[in-house]
C-alpha cells in the first residue's frame, strides 16, 4: 500500500502517502543539516558514511596506496554503517505501522506483507547483512577459490539483488507506479539515485564474479568502477534525505490540516 485517498465531508480529497507518513511521523527536530536527536538524521548520516567508505574503497589507486588488507577493511566498515542505517530505516517503517499491527511500538520482528515500506526496508536490511558477510570474509588471507566464490562473491551477489529489489519497491512507493516525473520532490530524487546505485551494484556483482576453480575475478576493474558509481549514487541519495526530513515544516506549522497524517485502517 503506497497511498490512500480520503474523501472529506466537503467532497475534497486528502491523499495519505506511505513514505510521507513514515518520514514525518514525528515532528522534525533540529535543523536540516544538524539534528542528532532525530532518527531520520542518523539514517542519512550513517548511509552517507557507508557510501563514502565504499566510494573510497573503489577509487582507482586506493588499494595500491593502502594495501589490499586496508582496502577490504574499508569495505567492511562501510558495510557496518549500511547495516546500522538500514536497521534504523526498518525500525522507522515498523514504528509507522497502524496501532493494530504493532500496538506497543516495541516489536522488532514483525510481518506486515501488505505494507510496501515494510518489504522495502526489510529486504534492504537483509541485503546489508549479506554485504557484512561478503566484506568480512574478504578480510581473510590465503582464502581458497571455493571459499572466495561461496563466501565473498555469492553473498555480494545476493546483497546486490536485495538492494535492487528494495530500491524498486521504494521507487514504486514514492511514484505510486513504475514511472513518474517529479523533479520537485526530494523523495523522487532519493529513490531514483538509490535505484541507479542498486543497478550499478548489481553490475558490479556480475563483473566481480569469482571463478570457483581459479579464484580469478572476472573483471576487477569493471567491478570497482561500477561499485564507485553505485556508491556515489547512494551518497547523493543519503544527502538528499536531510532536506526531505525537514521539508514542509513551515507549511505544516501554518496549516496543520494541509497534509493528512492519519494512518489508514488495515483491512
Amino acid at each position: 500500500m503506497a497511498f490512500v485517498d480520503h474523501v472529506r465531508a466537503d467532497g475534497g480529497v486528502v491523499r495519505w502517502e506511505s513514505r510521507r507518513h513514515r518520514k514525518h511521523q514525528r515532528p522534525a527536530a533540529g535543523s536540516t543539516w544538524w539534528a542528532p536527536a532525530a532518527r531520520g538524521w542518523w539514517i542519512a548520516v550513517l548511509f552517507f558514511i557507508g557510501s563514502l567508505l565504499f566510494a573510497v574503497g573503489s577509487v582507482p589507486g586506493y588499494t595500491e596506496a593502502v594495501g589490499a588488507r586496508w582496502d577490504t577493511v574499508t569495505y567492511f566498515v562501510g558495510s557496518l554503517f549500511f547495516t546500522a542505517a538500514s536497521y534504523l530505516s526498518y525500525r522507522e517503517a515498523v514504528d509507522a505501522a497502524p496501532p493494530a499491527l504493532n500496538p506497543t511500538r516495541r516489536r522488532f520482528l514483525v510481518y506486515q506483507p501488505r505494507r510496501i515500506d515494510w518489504w522495502a526496508t526489510a529486504i534492504q536490511l537483509v541485503g546489508t547483512l549479506y554485504f557484512n558477510v561478503s566484506t568480512g570474509v574478504a578480510m581473510g588471507s590465503n582464502l581458497s577459490a571455493t571459499t572466495a566464490h561461496q563466501h565473498i562473491w555469492r553473498p555480494d551477489a545476493i546483497g546486490s539483488v536485495c538492494f535492487l529489489v528494495a530500491s524498486l519497491l521504494a521507487w514504486y512507493e514514492t511514484c505510486h507506479g513504475w514511472t513518474a516525473w517529479r523533479p520537485a520532490s526530494w523523495a523522487w530524487w532519493i529513490t531514483l539515485a538509490n535505484l541507479v546505485g542498486s543497478v550499478a551494484f548489481g553490475v558490479s556483482a556480475v563483473a566481480g564474479y569469482i571463478d570457483p576453480v581459479t579464484g580469478q575475478v572476472h573483471n576487477a576493474t569493471g567491478a570497482d568502477t561500477t561499485t564507485l558509481i553505485g556508491a556515489v549514487c547512494f551518497l547523493i541519495g543519503s544527502v538528499l534525505l536531510l532536506p526531505e526530513r525537514t521539508e514542509g515544516i513551515r507549511d505544516r506549522a501554518a496549516s496543520p490540516g494541509a497534509t493528512s497524517s492519519r494512518v489508514p485502517r488495515e483491512r
